[in-house]
């Protein structure tokens, strides 16, 4: 059994929240120089270049990437042979957050109650989602959600009938009431299955995956790739003015579901799909 304090886990969700805000994942990196060097709309093409200079800044000068700093989303994947002390685990992970958004001076946009809508002021509480796996090790996964984005998600209760068209119509739908809204070019994250719930996370974690990364299931794989040129062709663009980049990438997540259904969740995520992950 291994014994882990838990200001280890505040310790890393502190820094991630502070690398993540201020410098894109490579993946990303390398999704965003492939889209301009491919794309053919001189205005998109121009649009692909400021953005660029726009990581490269926030990079150098240590400053945010986007002036929305987001809700943080924690995915926790704990070895069920892990003893954790010290403290409260949820606890830890918040005072991660709080200390991350304080120190690296990231917007605060959390508020305390939807309707009241009064400000934390700490970026508390962050999303969190834990699962335990095997093995004496822990995966901490981080990304701040933007709600430009985040708004534009949907969750769809398909019939069974509808099948692979019904999925492949509710995600063009979804990109295509977004528009510009979710700052363009957009990575979509897909969950197929599960429940209600179930079908929103998937879609979230999808969006941390490698970008591009294809599935290893053959018909999702191929509904990836299919989907990401149907969205590529509406034309949107860059920023939503026009061109072939609407889309870095397509993933979809897959889960076992009820004869009687067909969830669908859509989690699209804009041009800076901010996530990070560590393992300690």
């Amino acid at each position: 059994m291994r014994r882990l304090q838990v200001e280890e886990i505040t310790r890393h969700i502190k820094e991630m929240c502070i690398e993540v805000n201020y410098s894109l994942s490579k993946d990303m990196e390398d999704a965003l120089k492939r889209a301009k060097e491919e794309e053919t709309s001189p205005l998109g093409k121009q649009v692909l270049e400021q953005l660029q200079e726009n990581l490269e800044v926030a990079k150098k000068e240590q400053i945010p990437i986007c002036q929305d700093t987001g809700m943080a989303v924690v995915f926790l994947e704990i070895g069920q042979e892990v003893f954790l002390e010290g403290g409260d685990l949820k606890e830890a992970v918040h005072e991660g957050v709080r200390q991350g958004y304080q120190e690296g001076f990231l917007r605060k946009s959390v508020v305390r109650d939807p309707i009241i809508r009064e400000n934390t002021k700490d970026n508390t509480p962050a999303v969190l989602h834990i699962d335990i796996v095997k093995g004496d090790g822990i995966r901490l996964k981080v990304a701040p959600k933007g709600f430009g984005s985040e708004n534009m998600s949907k969750v769809c209760m398909l019939k069974p009938s509808d099948g692979k068209e019904g999925i492949r119509q509710a995600i063009l739908t979804a990109v295509k009431e977004a528009g510009p809204n979710a700052c363009p070019p957009i990575v979509v994250g897909v969950g197929v299955g599960g429940t209600f719930e179930k079908c929103a996370c998937m879609a979230k974690e999808a969006l941390l995956r490698e970008t591009g990364k294809a599935s290893p299931i053959p018909w999702v794989k191929q509904m990836e790739e299919e989907m990401l040129e149907e969205i590529n062709r509406l034309g949107i663009g860059p920023a939503g003015l026009g061109g072939k980049k609407t889309a870095l990438a397509v993933h979809i997540e897959t889960y076992p579901t009820h004869i009687a259904g067909l969830p669908v969740g859509i989690n699209i995520c804009c041009h800076v799909n901010r996530h990070c992950t560590r393992e300690i």
